[in-house]
């Protein structure tokens, strides 16, 4: 259904004067290229490095749970100083000197603390990047899946890559492959100017604590932080899990690939879903989509049709959500708020939900398999549904 043009400052379908959208898209490109190294391969190669199920679990946790802290620290830092980019480049050079380590450690304490230190760092610079990147969009916020699309595309590019690269030589270059692209996404960030955040329009005398207490808000990040946990089963073990079914290396790399393609479908699709639709209803979609997703990875496993419809739902359960709820928050958190708006929903969703998603998924994967874990996530998934249908109750409507 067509919504009422409340947001009519929104609607124009060109980015400001200026603006970087190839120097912005090649961070976003290089970024996710290190999620495509890291989500899909990770958990095989600490597999290989003879890690049990707990232990992956644990790292994987750990590589997730530094987003509760970190983004909001340097978030706090880039609002008191005024700027983003300078923090963000210092916290991707950062991670770059940290992963290092990977290069010599091979027992499970040296990995977990290799990961806790890269993770700190680097899951500090993309919350303050979404603020740099919506600070630069201005009222046109229904442009940023144009951009982010480019993210989507680094994810594809590096599974299909490495994809064919491990199954051709082995995991032994992991290391050395995550280390290099570090250090070409701390490159990629000195192509950017800085700008000050005052610049942007102020919040006008609205304290953070105020903010925070709107229904709106706190349940927007409940049930992102539901809906990040119920991936924890999916990037744990998706690929593993797959592995023990039969399929290639090539095989997976592709249904990752799939999922990322659909992503980037609606992220193309998202003028035309904020024109028709409320962000609520974009949420509620989501998430009923996404509990469909895990159940079809419960029984649909062993056929390839059924895990490329799976897959497909990966379009609804990151790409739809995460536009629309970044929609969302900058819309909620304006002014000096902004870089601080952003850190605390990557803290609570990515943080605080992705962590506890997947230390749990190691334990229940441990207890009960894919069975247990996948319909744990849908639990998970089935409270968000009923919290945002309660609670996500929105005055504005998206623009058309």
């Amino acid at each position: 259904m067509r919504q009422p043009d409340n947001l009519s400052s929104s609607t124009k379908s060109v980015t400001p004067s200026g603006f970087p959208r190839r120097r912005l898209a090649s961070y976003y490109f290089v970024y996710f290229t290190l999620f495509g190294s890291l989500l899909p391969f990770f958990g095989l190669y600490m597999q290989g490095l003879g890690f049990s199920a707990w232990q992956i679990g644990q790292v994987m946790a750990a590589l997730i749970g530094t987003k509760i802290l970190a983004p909001y620290l340097w978030g706090w830092l880039a609002d008191r100083t005024g700027r983003i980019m300078p923090w963000v480049r210092g916290v991707i050079g950062m991670a770059t000197l940290a992963s290092m380590g990977l290069l010599w450690v091979d027992s499970f304490a040296g990995v977990m603390t290799v990961v806790i230190l890269f993770s700190f760092f680097w899951h500090g610079g993309l919350p303050l990047f979404e603020a740099y990147t919506f600070s630069q969009l201005g009222p046109n916020k229904a442009q940023y899946g144009k951009i982010r699309l480019w993210g989507s595309l680094g994810f594809i590019a590096a599974v299909l890559v490495l994809g064919e690269l491990f199954s051709r030589y082995g995991l032994a270059g992991f290391p050395w492959v995550i280390l290099g692209l570090f250090g070409v996404l701390w490159l990629v960030s000195w192509s950017l100017k800085d700008q000050s955040i005052s610049q942007a329009a102020p919040l006008a005398a609205e304290h953070l604590g105020k903010v925070l207490k709107s229904p709106v808000v706190w349940s927007l990040l409940l049930v992102s932080f539901l809906l990040q946990f119920s991936h924890g089963t999916y990037y744990n073990f998706f690929s593993i899990d797959l592995t023990a079914h039969g399929y290639s290396k090539q095989s997976i790399a592709w249904l990752w690939s799939w999922g990322v393609l659909a992503e980037i479908v609606v992220f193309l699709a998202m003028v035309w879903l904020f024109r028709h639709y409320s962000v609520r209803n974009l949420i509620l979609a989501s998430l009923v989509l996404t509990l469909l997703r895990w159940q079809i990875n419960i029984w649909g496993v062993d056929s390839i049709g059924w895990m490329l419809l799976a897959q497909t739902l990966h379009a609804a359960s990151f790409g739809l959500f995460h536009a629309a709820a970044l929609h969302l928050i900058d819309d909620l958190f304006k002014g000096a708020l902004r870089g601080r708006g952003q850190a605390i929903y990557a803290a609570t969703s990515q943080g605080l939900g992705g962590a506890a998603g997947a230390l749990l998924a190691g334990l229940t994967w441990t207890l009960g398999g894919a069975l247990l874990s996948y319909m744990v996530s849908s639990l998970a998934v089935l409270l968000a549904i009923i919290v945002a249908w309660r609670w996500l109750r929105l005055e504005k409507r998206c623009a058309r």
